[in-house]
Order: C-alpha cells, then structure tokens, then sequence
C-alpha cells in the first residue's frame, strides 16, 4: 500500500535551495578569492651591464636617465657558449635588460653577436619588416609580429645586433632606444 504523500512545507524548500546554493557559493568563493597581488620581482641591473661591458665583444648598451615609475625585472648577460637559461649552450655573447614601464608593459632591449638571423627572429617573435625609424644619427629597420601586437626596432652593424621590442607603439621604441648608451 502506498504512503500517503506528506504535503511540502516552506522549510523543505528552504532545504532544497541551500543543499543548492551552498556549494555554489563554496565554489564561486575558492575560484574567486583575492590571493593577493603577485608583484614584480625587481633585479638591480647596474652589476650586470658592468660585466656585461667588461666582457663583451661589442659596446653594451644601456638606458640614460629612464622615466620615472620604471622597474627593471631582467638583466642577463651571458657569453658564447656559457649556459643560457634552456640550460643550452648560448649561441653567442648574449645582453638581455628588460623593464616595465610605468604602464606596466614591458620593453627589453637585446644586443647579440653571431647568427644575426636566427637572433632576429627570435626576438622580434618572427617580425616581418615594417619601415624604419630614425633615433640619432642611426637607422633602425622597424619590425612587427605577425599578430600585430609586439613591435621591435632593430640595427645590425657587423659586431652586433641590437633589437628593442615591446607591445607599444613605435614612438615608445624610439624614445627608449634614444636614451641608451654605451657609456655610462
């Protein structure tokens, strides 16, 4: 014989939407939380331009009085054949320094010896060429990624490669690449 069907009543609803509610907020708080900020780690790059430009085969380049707000996060120099970060065998007398700006977008500088080709594309995240800037008395041969996003302006003279990237607009890479120098 069946059982009669006891009538609802507004607690069992109560208890429905909580067994329902409950774990949703569960879950919606752990995806959700703050974890707090994960700042940058800064690096003092001034030690590493000084080995770099005691070491190098070519003038090691470094900014001049950079803007305010700007935090360098990487300075690597590395000499040809020294492990590179992969753990490989760098393929040449390499100086990397990378800084965010006070917008907290990144600008690096590379400067590379051997196989200028490979070095390019590489670091320009395989630009194609895309005119020329003038900084100075030199000219720079203006690249951009195939997705638009990253430009890089870059001179080749036979003992090196320099090459400024960044995901900003040209003007930025001009500005940055006018205030470095050998000397400093």
């Amino acid at each position: 014989m069946a059982r009669p069907k006891k009538p609802q009543t507004m607690g069992d609803l109560i208890r429905s939407l909580l067994v329902i509610i409950v774990p949703l907020l569960l879950i919606t708080a752990f995806f959700t939380r703050d974890v707090g900020d994960h700042p940058v780690k800064e690096v003092d790059w001034r030690p590493a331009v000084a080995l770099a430009r005691s070491q190098s085969p070519y003038p090691v380049l470094a900014p001049v009085n950079l803007p305010p707000g700007w935090r360098s996060t990487q300075a690597i120099w590395v000499k040809a054949g020294d492990t590179y970060l992969n753990g490989e065998p760098s393929a040449r007398n390499l100086w990397k320094l990378g800084f965010l700006t006070s917008d907290d977008v990144f600008i690096g500088l590379s400067q590379g010896d051997l196989q200028p080709q490979t070095f390019i594309a590489d670091e320009t995240r395989k630009g194609v060429a895309d005119g020329q800037s003038v900084v100075g008395d030199d000219t720079w041969e203006r690249r951009v990624s195939p997705d638009g996003r990253t430009r890089s302006l870059v001179e080749t003279t036979p003992e090196v490669t320099t090459i400024v990237s960044g995901d900003l607009p040209y003007e930025a890479l001009d500005t940055y690449a006018g205030i470095l120098s050998s000397s400093g």
